[in-house]
């Protein structure tokens, strides 16, 4: 994902509901005064989505962890798929989260769709930076250091931000997990991240077609041992062409290939019907 900071006409504003009816003035108060809580993001093509499970379960875990409540997979579906039926869409992104205003009882689940959004096409540069999420496996609204560090390398010339913990260990992409090629195998960094939903397929992907990924600490002074790198989310997969002045050794054909190999194990992904 590119930082910028486009024009309000640019964005267009997605289409928001409150626990299955179109939000209220009184309901967007929540987000804006109460905004702790978490969410998900996905893909919907063809009112199916890959990796739906993961999603729901992501949603239900991080409700019982930060509201000690549980978030019913099948109540979340079926608000998605209200809000699709009256935003008049098919394919989408959206955006579910769950709030717990003071007082209340029971979780406000939110639903935010838009038109679907895919990984642009091309290599991605990144601009490595001193920072690390507070309890990063759950996944929360108003990430202040992930946007601020993702600006700040949107204005140095770079796609987007690597988060680093101290040493320069790599973690996550500010907005995606990060994935190295060390000329045998897939590598992800061994470090406190948000495991996404596309990593998790990917990393069974390639379990089953015989090209186990592994696990090991990422240093930045240790990335010429590398020769590719790749970042994925929701959106899809795109190829690293540098990380700070690191350029990578791979060629355009050797990564050409990896990149072909993560995209047919991540096509092969059957999409769950919502």
């Amino acid at each position: 994902m590119t930082y910028h900071s486009p024009s309000a006409s640019a964005l267009p504003l997605p289409y928001v509901e409150m626990d299955g009816r179109p939000a209220t003035e009184e309901d967007l108060r929540v987000p804006a005064l109460f905004g702790f809580g978490h969410f998900t993001a996905l893909q919907v093509r063809g009112r199916r989505v890959r990796g739906l499970g993961l999603h729901l379960e992501r949603l239900d875990a991080a409700n019982r962890e930060v509201f000690r409540l549980p978030l019913d997979g099948g109540l979340v579906r079926e608000l998605i798929r209200g809000a699709l039926d009256r935003a008049g869409l098919r394919d989408a992104a959206v955006r579910v989260h769950g709030f717990l205003p003071p007082g209340e009882s029971r979780t406000r689940v939110m639903v935010a769709v838009r038109e679907p959004a895919s990984m642009a096409p091309g290599g991605r540069s990144l601009m490595s930076v001193p920072y690390t999420r507070a309890v990063p496996h759950i996944k929360r609204p108003g990430e202040f250091g992930q946007t601020y560090y993702g600006m700040l390398a949107a204005r140095a010339g770079f796609d987007e931000a690597l988060l680093t913990a101290p040493g320069g260990v790599v973690t996550e992409g500010a907005t995606t997990n990060i994935g190295f090629w060390d000329g045998g195998s897939v590598v992800w960094p061994d470090a406190p991240a948000l495991i996404g939903t596309t990593m998790t397929l990917l990393e069974r992907g390639l379990a089953a077609a015989g090209e186990p990924s592994v696990r090991r600490a990422v240093t930045l002074d240790g990335l010429g041992v590398y020769r590719g790198a790749f970042l994925c989310n929701s959106q899809g997969i795109a190829p690293v062409r540098r990380i700070d002045a690191v350029e990578f050794a791979g060629g355009d054909e050797e990564m050409a290939g990896v990149m072909g190999r993560l995209e047919a194990v991540y096509g092969s992904v059957p999409a769950d019907p919502l």
